[in-house]
């Protein structure tokens, strides 16, 4: 008598994935992933490079990043307002910086897709804000003959913006450290910088309407507070974006059994 063995295989059903999945779940990070990151890392790094090459140019007395203004590097000069010196001989460069850092960070936001569900206006509106006032300091350029022709009000106006729509959307992308897929203590970190960012610009315009036409020795820290920590924070959030591997789906699995 001979004996028949068959063997069965069985396949658990999946739903099929929709497009959206087959695109996270291919190998190594989404392109679209690595290009926000990219953004963001870009953005910063174009703000603080140009404010290095700019300062490093200004020799004559040196630029100091505690006394003087960041936007006095963006005034050609020479020119005097509350008290400091102004004579930027690379001045196109930062407001080169100035334009573009906001706009490439906006690009950035934009450009997650993570965001595409949920309060997106939350994260876009910031970063926009953030966009127009590094238009604005790079238009305007805040003179002592600015402030006398009444061109310093726009100035100020993206002064304002940038400081507010950064340090926002630093506390806004810190609150939604998932959707964005980043880890926990990065998100903190991100709500952290920005905190810190509106405590020193409320600092910064205490100091400015306080001090009269000669501004406080260390006006230019106090400033920077408000600036650089929330474009470290979006750099570094943009640098694990970027790397952020995808998890991939899990294969159907398959199993199989004996009769006789």
């Amino acid at each position: 008598m001979i004996k028949d063995t068959t063997v069965h295989s069985t396949a658990r059903r999946t739903k099929p994935p929709t497009n959206a999945q087959e695109h996270s779940n291919a190998g190594g990070p989404q392109p679209q992933r690595r290009v926000a990151g990219a953004l963001l890392i870009a953005g910063p790094v174009i703000f603080l490079l140009g404010e290095f090459i700019s300062a490093a140019a200004w020799t004559d007395p040196a630029y100091s990043y505690t006394h003087h203004f960041i936007s006095d590097l963006g005034v050609h000069g020479p020119s005097t307002l509350f008290g400091q010196y102004m004579y930027s001989p690379l001045a196109w460069v930062m407001n080169a910086g100035f334009l573009l850092f906001g706009i490439t960070i906006l690009a950035g936001v934009a450009t997650l897709r993570d965001l595409a569900h949920g309060r997106r206006w939350a994260v876009l509106v910031p970063a926009a804000l953030l966009a127009v006032g590094g238009v604005l300091l790079a238009l305007y350029p805040g003179s002592g003959e600015a402030l006398e022709d009444g061109t310093g009000q726009y100035h100020s106006m993206g002064a304002f913006a940038g400081f507010t729509g950064g340090n926002v959307l630093a506390i806004v992308l810190g609150r939604r450290w998932q959707r964005i897929g980043v880890s926990a203590r990065m998100g903190r970190a991100l709500i952290t910088v920005g905190v810190i960012g509106l405590i020193s610009t409320l600092l910064y315009l205490t100091m400015i309407m306080t001090s009269g036409d000669n501004a406080i020795g260390i006006i230019g820290l106090i400033e920077r507070g408000a600036v650089h920590p929330f474009l470290i924070g979006l750099a570094c959030a943009g640098a694990a974006i970027w790397k952020r591997d995808n998890i991939s789906a899990e294969p159907p699995s398959i199993t199989a059994g004996t009769a006789s």
